[in-house]
């Protein structure tokens, strides 16, 4: 075990600015937290619809967002359709109500380190996108995004830029202008990866009160207080918790009880864990352990960190060793046991998901443009290749809604 480091330092520089009158934000507030709550309860067992965000660069097959359908009693996916075409939807995020869908465009054009975009899209009743509209991602290579609990905020991570945004809703789904910017700064002991910062995720906590951007080029998790009235973000009492240097924090996970979080280091495949105090958002590192077995010499790159819906298993995605492990979760101290390494059936394993009721993962593998299904062992957390599988060009993420009956 580890114990915690903390930074005292300000985490970085804020350019906040309120976007919307106080009393369009409240009406919106309301609407959007009562559909929450129904929408929450209704993605559960059934059949759900799933998107796919991708990537469209380069020598892909994809034009954009695609579209399937999973039946959680069999594990089996219908063939995918385009959605909506976009340049490089590599992430996604679903509005509360499942009306509405956001995505991503990482891109890095302009001067500098350039920005890409980010768009609404609305969720129309046969699974396709039409697109609402689009706002400048204020930064290179946007490449994560989250809504808030109420419904009225999308934040973002720019991974170029360094930096992280928040876009206020409207009623209709659309984005508007940004009402925070904060820029972060500083960085690490890889002089080529970690010249500087590059945030590469944005969470927030159940209770929607903190937000947490693990930043790969500073080997920090930088933790800030999340206002969802007036859509900004500040230093949290801890304003971050730092990882071994050079380990390069990429996503971040937190336990349903939120008494523990988690982040996996993208370039040594090292989760980092943490207990965590739920009154402040505050981290205290607890444990590294290690995503791959002794001896392994291959690529080291992680991609994604979940944990499972019950709170007993965690799961990360290995790019290099093209594999999935499996841990155990100790419920009273947070502590990780190793389970296993699962192949997921291809090259590049990015994003993966858990559906709702914790039965199955779905694997995107990017290069070979592959999605599989796993069964989930509800006992042991180990993950069982059922050998069903669909074609998508460079899958990224995905992210699901309801389908009614």
């Amino acid at each position: 075990m580890i114990s915690a480091v903390h930074s005292s330092l300000p985490a970085g520089t804020y350019h906040c600015r309120m976007a919307v009158s106080c009393g369009r934000l409240c009406c919106a507030a309301l609407l959007f937290m009562a559909v929450a709550v129904t929408s929450a309860a209704s993605v559960s067992a059934g059949t759900i619809r799933l998107y796919i965000g991708t990537y469209t660069n380069g020598d892909s097959l994809s034009k954009g967002v695609y579209t399937c359908t999973f039946d959680d009693a069999t594990g089996q996916l219908s063939e995918p359709s385009l959605a909506a075409e976009l340049r490089n939807p590599s992430f996604l995020a679903v509005h509360p109500s499942g009306k509405f869908l956001y995505a991503v465009n990482e891109l890095s054009e302009g001067g500098g380190r350039g920005q890409g975009g980010v768009t609404a899209l609305k969720i129309e009743a046969d699974g396709r996108l039409t697109k609402i509209n689009e706002q400048p991602s204020g930064g290179g290579a946007p490449c994560h995004c989250n809504v808030d609990a109420t419904g009225t905020a999308l934040l973002t991570a720019n991974y170029g830029g360094g930096n992280v945004m928040v876009y206020p809703i409207a009623a209709d789904g659309s984005l508007l202008p940004a009402s925070c910017n904060i820029q972060h700064a500083g960085s690490s002991i890889d002089k080529s990866r970690q010249e500087g910062p590059h945030a590469h995720s944005i969470n927030l906590s159940s209770d929607n009160r903190f937000a947490y951007a693990a930043d790969l080029g500073i080997d920090k998790v930088l933790i800030y207080n999340f206002d969802a009235e007036t859509h900004q973000l500040s230093p949290a009492k801890q304003p971050a918790a730092l990882v071994t240097p050079g380990g390069g924090p990429r996503h971040f996970a937190i336990h349903p009880s939120g008494k523990f979080a988690w982040t996996n280091n993208e370039m040594t495949m090292v989760v980092t864990g943490f207990n965590r105090r739920p009154e402040d958002g505050s981290l205290f590192a607890i444990q590294e352990i290690s995503t791959v077995p002794g001896g392994y010499n291959g690529r080291r790159s992680t991609a994604e960190c979940l944990c499972h819906p019950s709170g007993k298993f965690l799961y990360v995605s290995n790019r290099g060793h093209e594999s999935i492990t499996a841990y155990t979760i100790d419920e009273t101290t947070g502590l990780l046991t190793w389970v296993e390494n699962e192949q997921t059936g291809g090259r590049e394993p990015r994003n993966f998901y858990i559906e709702p009721t914790g039965k199955w993962l779905l694997a995107e593998n990017q290069n070979s443009d592959t999605v599989f299904v796993f069964g989930i062992n509800q006992t042991t957390g180990a993950l069982d290749p059922t050998g069903r599988s669909i074609k998508v060009g460079k899958p990224v993420c995905i992210r699901a809604v309801p389908v009614a009956p």
